[in-house]
């Protein structure tokens, strides 16, 4: 059965069918955390609780920390780009730990930016450390995966285009929502991964809605192939991609052709002239809602909800 960690100001949680029990550990961060299961368990079946609705919850995901993502991820949404599904390669890009926040925190736009995205991903919390040139198999996947957790990979797409790198564009303080939940499953629930479907709205309406038998690149290639160079440690997260719905949308293809003869400025000034009339943008008050969970209510990983600010 699976466990929910909450994350308050002043210490861990867990949810339960009558309120949130408090966890008696000293864990101040996720890795410690995930270190005292004993204590968790011990939270999960207590009978002394407090109200859900009384806890400002802030990210289960504690920081500094490594914060890895996987790339165009998701069948729908390469072909949504333009692109083709069976020529994806499996790639991933770094965000900044700084980026993190909580699941009910304001998103804020810096005033730079002109187009602002939303990408509901499954985040993987590693349980232990994954050195480099570690063997991932589907039978010890459990042994490095301790939980999941919804996320949001905000995205300033007027900077990571013409850059040509994510980084920036994607590390933003607040661009990585976390939360609500830490799920932590055990080796038989998590073999339900592709059960899992991803939903997003904004001001109410769907925009994502998807399940991970969608996804290209599952958990056991994506670790495999992380391992090859990069070491992942108890309480890191990796981003596994998003479906399709997300506001960019690829020119048609004449339009491409053409473009692809201009010189880059002029390209791009084209295409963010085009995508500024695209109203799925995120503007100043939108309220996102995430959500990840299976059909059957089985895992649950919460949902999420941050309002759009922008800074002046």
């Amino acid at each position: 059965m699976t466990i929910s960690v909450l994350r308050t100001a002043d210490g861990w949680w867990v949810q339960t069918p009558a309120g949130a029990a408090r966890v008696d550990t000293a864990a101040t961060t996720t890795r410690e955390l995930l270190a005292d299961r004993d204590a968790v368990i011990a939270a999960s079946e207590s009978a002394d609780v407090v109200a859900m609705g009384s806890l400002s919850l802030i990210s289960p995901v504690s920081t500094p920390c490594r914060v890895v993502a996987q790339m165009t991820n998701f069948a729908s949404h390469v072909k949504d780009s333009g692109g083709d599904p069976e020529t994806v390669p499996l790639t991933f890009f770094r965000k900044a730990s700084g980026s993190i926040s909580g699941p009910y925190d304001d998103v804020i736009r810096p005033a730079h930016v002109s187009l602002l995205d939303y990408e509901v991903e499954i985040g993987l919390v590693f349980g232990r450390e994954m050195p480099v040139g570690s063997d991932i198999t589907a039978e010890n996947l459990a042994d490095y995966v301790a939980a999941l957790v919804v996320t949001n990979d905000i995205s300033a797409r007027d900077v990571q285009l013409p850059k040509t790198q994510f980084y920036e564009a994607k590390s933003y303080p607040t661009f990585t929502p976390v939360g609500p939940a830490l799920v932590l499953l055990e080796a038989d629930e998590l073999k339900r991964f592709t059960d899992l479907r991803l939903r997003l709205w904004v001001n109410g309406e769907p925009r994502q809605d998807m399940t991970v038998a969608d996804m290209i690149y599952r958990p056991v290639e994506a670790l495999r192939e992380l391992t090859r160079f990069q070491r992942m440690d108890a309480g890191d997260l990796l981003l596994t991609g998003t479906p399709v719905g997300t506001a960019i949308s690829a020119p048609p293809k004449p339009v491409e052709i053409i473009g692809s003869l201009l010189p880059p400025k002029v390209k791009w000034k084209l295409f963010f002239s085009g995508q500024a009339k695209n109203p799925k943008y995120l503007k100043d008050g939108d309220m996102v809602e995430a959500t990840i969970a299976t059909d059957d209510g089985a895992i649950d990983l919460g949902r999420q909800r941050t309002v759009v600010r922008y800074s002046r």
